[in-house]
């Protein structure tokens, strides 16, 4: 636990061993593990609006499984094409240590979520409202999100420094990345669960397209 404790804390510091360490392998690892651990913990967190008995313990459960797989599978599937970007701009060669600043800060997400899942706990206690907690759940991944920002930005310093097209790719990363994170959280949705509803893993209408239900929502208040 002390050697958890003190990793993460140099990971949220910016501390090079995330990115500049000679054993690549382990370092994924190490980060992969980061993302496991505490993401499952805010998940199960996240899980437990509506109580802890019956099927509730499987939405608890479902949950936990769900936000690491959402931060890895949106990871997976934007790396493709950063991959290209990076061949593109003449930077393939620092693609391996971009992807390790790009997983740290990944596992930073994670931590950050971890630390506000209390937050979470507390609101639960507070209000019986399915729609709130879905909202107060979104808000902790935006705070999450801004936090990763910052670590992003210390863990991508040496690569800026050693060329400026670092800087672009640093933005295209993140413009990927919203673009599939918002889709891939819909379709593993739920993760709250509605206590009124039975517990499932995932919908059964789940491939829907996330930015066509915004825009029909937003036409229908506009119109409406």
């Amino acid at each position: 636990m002390t050697t958890l404790l003190h990793t993460t804390d140099g990971l949220l510091r910016g501390e090079p061993w995330a990115t500049r360490a000679r054993h690549s392998t382990r370092v994924i690892l190490i980060l992969l593990g980061i993302i496991a651990t505490f993401g499952m913990f805010y998940g199960a967190v996240m899980g437990t609006f509506g109580g802890f008995l019956g099927e509730r313990l499987w939405q608890i459960l479902y949950s936990a499984l769900k936000v690491p797989l959402l931060l890895s599978a949106t990871f997976l599937i934007s790396l493709p094409s950063f991959f290209v970007l990076n061949t593109l701009l003449g930077l393939r060669d620092d693609f391996l240590e971009a992807v390790r600043a790009l997983l740290a800060t990944q596992a930073g997400v994670a931590v950050i979520l971890a630390s506000l899942a209390p937050f979470t706990a507390f609101y639960y206690v507070s209000t019986t409202d399915y729609r709130t907690a879905v909202l107060f759940n979104g808000l902790m991944f935006a705070v999450a999100s801004l936090g990763a920002q910052i670590l992003l930005r210390r863990h991508y310093r040496g690569l800026i420094e050693r060329h400026p097209n670092h800087r672009w790719l640093l933005w295209s990363w993140v413009v990927i990345y919203a673009f599939v994170g918002i889709q891939m959280g819909w379709l593993l949705r739920p993760f709250v669960g509605d206590p009124s509803m039975p517990v499932q893993f995932m919908r059964s209408e789940t491939w829907g397209n996330a930015y066509v239900v915004v825009f029909e929502s937003l036409w229908r208040a506009v119109a409406g």
